[in-house]
């Protein structure tokens, strides 16, 4: 198997041209199921590359896509049980692996041979749930307790974000030197943002909620859910409690935002008990039904990460498939209509 690096060229050449055959200015949907597969998922999207898991022989195994099934790649490292790809950035996927028993924080640079445990001395267990560039977010397990935890590339590297008086912390992502997550506090699970240490956690739980978390920053926005009892509205922040914004749409049952590039907002809406794909861009009015673009054995969908890059937006996730029976994998793709570009941040 070449590196990642020395195929994405070409590659991600032929996902342009095939895209580009399609109505360029609408939403398009590319079912990433690879043959073989009983359920797969996309969690992240990096320019043309995505990562997420496929079921392969009754087992979880970390993958890799460049925008179509065919284009597949089984990152499972050699003697693990089972693993997943939960994050992206450039030619780095994070995740996990089980190994001997154990489930391990893993690192990836697009090969199942290029496989780096993060674990840490003295967890008990880990996983890494976000990446940006050289650096890497998750949990471990330690003395029975969750601890948000950062990396720069190796296990040696860790650190611990757990602030003082927590009982749970996970950190689900990273961007711009920016950490979110969830902080548990006297039984509330607490929206949180880091700058790279335990001393510098934010509570961004707002006011009047019993619940909140954070899935998902970039340049400044967090995204992620309040809840109160059996309703959760998609949140958008913008670093403090009192930055807080609902994304939720008039008319839904409830609502979490998972994602955000560049001031768009990814996650689902539940409508009558169906889960919608959506889009946001910044407000509940703005709200664009993703599941619209889907062919209509597709039952439920769910977006879970956005990136931008050059002219095309790209959307994964997965949705399940009523002739299959299936869990699948998918990709919305758009190109940007002409002059209509927003500048990066």
């Amino acid at each position: 198997m070449e590196p990642l690096a020395q195929r994405s060229s070409a590659l991600a050449c032929t996902v342009i041209v095939s895209l580009a055959s399609t109505a360029l200015a609408q939403w398009t949907a590319i079912d990433l199921h690879p043959p073989g597969a009983t359920t797969s998922n996309a969690a992240r999207a990096s320019g043309v590359w995505q990562a997420g898991s496929a079921r392969v022989a009754g087992a979880n195994h970390a993958s890799l896509w460049a925008g179509s099934a065919e284009s597949w790649i089984d990152l499972n490292p050699a003697g693990a049980t089972t693993s997943d790809a939960l994050a992206m950035s450039g030619h780095r996927q994070a995740g996990r692996a089980r190994v001997g028993g154990t489930l391990r924080a893993s690192l990836w640079s697009g090969a199942a041979t290029s496989w780096l445990d993060l674990t840490p001395a003295g967890a008990t267990q880990a996983s890494a749930s976000g990446i940006d560039a050289e650096t890497q977010v998750g949990w471990s397990i330690i003395g029975g307790v969750y601890h948000a935890s950062l990396w720069n590339g190796s296990a040696a590297s860790w650190v611990d974000l757990s602030p003082p008086g927590d009982t749970h912390s996970s950190a689900n992502a990273v961007s711009g030197g920016q950490q979110v997550g969830v902080v548990t506090i006297a039984g509330v699970a607490r929206a949180s943002l880091w700058t790279g240490s335990a001393e510098s956690w934010i509570d961004l739980h707002p006011a009047g909620w019993t619940q909140s978390n954070i899935y998902g920053v970039d340049a400044g926005q967090q995204v992620g859910f309040v809840g109160t009892g059996g309703l959760t509205l998609a949140s958008l922040w913008t670093g403090s409690a009192a930055s807080w914004i609902s994304l939720h749409p008039p008319g839904a049952d409830s609502s979490y935002a998972v994602a955000v590039h560049r001031g768009q907002q990814v996650g689902v809406v539940t409508i009558d008990g169906v889960s919608h794909a959506s889009l946001w861009t910044g407000t509940a009015d703005s709200w664009i039904d993703l599941h619209a673009a889907l062919p209509p054995e597709f039952t439920q969908s769910y977006a879970q990460s956005i990136c931008r890059a050059a002219k095309f937006t790209y959307v994964a996730g997965y949705g399940f498939n009523n002739l299959t029976g299936q869990q699948e994998a998918l990709l919305w793709v758009r190109q940007a209509p002409l002059g209509s570009i927003p500048p990066r941040p």
